[in-house]
């Protein structure tokens, strides 16, 4: 072989190995592309899955701070609505231990015979006793306490308490034609029923009897 031809085979050889170190080279490259590209995936699927859980924290704050506020709330009408009752109802015990009172001076003044003979000392006894009726009455409104209308009403058992049932053709069943107690709320809230007497229809029976 001639030294020309043996040259020319050797750049051959050559060109030959250094198109596969490119080869080669670009094939590593491409390895530390998708090597990189990979890690890259995997870095970005990560930081989704802590943003996700980072939202679903702040979700989870923040409907406890809501249920926080809700309840404060709840617990601060509750603290106002005891505060007035406190207020309002606190002496309710006392309140119906007074009306005692108050139905012992109404037997009183009832207990005068209307046609009886007065002297002007008995009729200022009287006047005074109506005054003071009165004046007491005004210190229970004043103190929101209020007598239930029960005369000629139809019986409601929210205020009314039936101790007897009178029989009457002229009036319709089931209303109120006698007052035994007189009965009082105290605000919106009963403090105590009215005793009376209830109408209803004579037995036709024992009228034909």
């Amino acid at each position: 072989m001639s030294k020309k031809n043996k040259a020319k085979l050797n750049k051959e050889d050559e060109l030959e190995k250094n198109n596969s170190d490119i080869v080669n080279s670009e094939s590593e490259n491409l390895e530390q592309n998708s090597t990189v590209a990979n890690d890259t995936d995997a870095d970005n699927e990560k930081q989704n899955e802590l943003e996700e859980n980072l939202r679903d924290e702040i979700e989870q704050l923040r409907d406890e701070k809501l249920r926080l506020l809700a309840d404060m709330e709840n617990l601060r009408k509750r603290s106002d609505r005891d505060r007035m009752d406190s207020i309002r109802y606190g002496n309710i015990n006392f309140a119906r231990d007074i009306l005692s009172l108050g139905d012992n001076l109404s037997r009183a003044l009832d207990a005068i015979p209307k046609d009886a003979e007065k002297t002007e000392t008995i009729t200022n006894l009287i006047n005074g006793l109506r005054m003071v009726q009165r004046e007491f009455t005004s210190i229970l409104e004043k103190h929101g306490i209020k007598k239930i209308e029960a005369l000629n009403q139809r019986f409601d058992h929210n205020f009314h308490q039936a101790m007897m049932e009178i029989e009457s053709e002229e009036v319709e069943e089931g209303i109120v034609i006698q007052e035994i107690q007189s009965g009082y709320n105290m605000h919106d809230r009963l403090l105590r029923p009215s005793m009376v007497g209830v109408a209803k229809k004579p037995n036709k029976d024992e009228k034909k009897k």
